[in-house]
């Protein structure tokens, strides 16, 4: 059972894409209450775009779970290629702990320098990223976090992670994500 007073948590992950097309990405939100998957929402974000934030808010607040969910997992900071997400916005919008997962740990420099180099608003996002810090180790995976501590991350995602690295939530979420836009889901999350 999950530990740290989060029993009802939503993981958010989008789907495959093609890397050429600047197209609207479907995202999907699996929600957990407990280890029990309890419903699924979908919404789309812009490739590289700057709507994600708003996007994610509103399906959360939007929805019939919105009154149950204690946290929110994020597998990365950005949907959809470079369409990062604003946490302290996020977390200011919904009331919610905000919670971002990565199997390892991002190149910033790389990720700098094509935010800067070549990505619309670049710049702002960039500095979304920056005022976050780097990821932080957390029960073997990376962390970025808004409301919630270190402590209770850790707890959060080891009692999240049945089934490998990842909590639940963030793997179901990419499962789903993969059959809807390929026809079955592929791949690690």
């Amino acid at each position: 059972m999950v530990r740290a007073g989060y029993s009802h948590v939503i993981g958010i992950d989008d789907a495959p894409f093609e890397r050429h097309q600047r197209r609207d990405v479907p995202i999907i939100g699996a929600v957990f209450s407990g280890l029990r998957l309890e419903g699924v929402l979908c919404d789309r974000v812009r490739r590289d775009g700057m709507n994600s934030t708003r996007v994610v808010a509103r399906m959360i607040q939007g929805s019939k779970f919105a009154a149950q969910l204690q946290l929110v997992l994020l597998q990365g900071i950005a949907l959809a290629g470079f369409n990062v997400i604003d946490l302290y916005g996020l977390h200011e919008q919904t009331g919610l702990p905000i919670l971002v997962v990565a199997r390892r740990r991002p190149n910033l420099a790389k990720i700098k320098a094509a935010l800067l180099s070549s990505v619309p608003g670049g710049r702002r996002k960039w500095s979304l990223i920056e005022r976050l810090g780097p990821m932080e180790p957390a029960a073997s995976v990376f962390v970025q976090r808004a409301g919630i501590t270190l402590d209770e991350a850790e707890r959060v995602i080891c009692g999240l992670a049945v089934h490998g690295k990842l909590p639940e939530p963030l793997r179901t979420a990419h499962l789903i994500a993969g059959g809807l836009v390929a026809g079955q889901s592929r791949g690690r999350p």
